[in-house]
């Protein structure tokens, strides 16, 4: 007995961790983040020379994703959410497809980490010439070679000020909040 408490007194004393340990404290499944999945692109998981069809769910005014794809709509650039006309451009888009099926062609390129194609809805109409002509986005011809410039309205480029600002690459402007 007195070589327990001889033993006691001169032993190292015990670690203690002011964290709690990951076995007895984690944090509960619906309060942790998902892992971030990147969007798969044409190498990883589909031929470029083959379109992708489904129901589609909008990002924003050019951009949506079909499954695990997100893609880019070709040629055209929509205001972004936090600018001006981006909300009413998201939902026109929304609008436009309504539960149809979309077939989505493949361009070599990508944006972003998204794939750029051209999107059709059932009865064969371009869903970029449909924004463009509605005005709630641009044509942008670096990237359409002016497919879409006849289509926009009179006096959009003016109401699209900020997308107008990021195609010249007038970054100022385009980061400064209009007064």
């Amino acid at each position: 007995m007195l070589m327990r408490l001889i033993r006691a007194l001169f032993a190292s004393p015990k670690k203690t961790s002011s964290k709690p340990s990951n076995k007895t404290f984690s944090t509960p499944a619906h309060k942790q983040k998902a892992p971030r999945e990147r969007p798969a692109l044409p190498s990883q998981n589909h031929h470029l020379n083959s379109p992708i069809h489904g129901i589609c769910y909008v990002v924003d005014g050019d951009t949506i994703r079909i499954g695990k794809h997100s893609l880019r709509l070709a040629g055209i650039d929509a205001p972004e959410l936090d600018h001006p006309w981006g909300n009413k451009a998201k939902w026109h888009l929304v609008n436009l497809y309504k539960g149809k099926v979309i077939k989505a062609e493949l361009d070599e390129s990508t944006s972003y980490d998204r794939l750029v194609a051209t999107c059709y809805l059932p009865d064969g109409r371009d869903l970029s010439a449909e924004m463009v002509s509605a005005g709630y986005a641009l044509d942008w011809p670096k990237f359409s070679k002016g497919k879409y410039a006849s289509l926009e309205p009179e006096g959009i480029r003016k109401k699209h000020w900020k997308a107008v600002a990021r195609q010249r690459g007038d970054m100022d402007t385009y980061n400064k909040e209009r007064v």
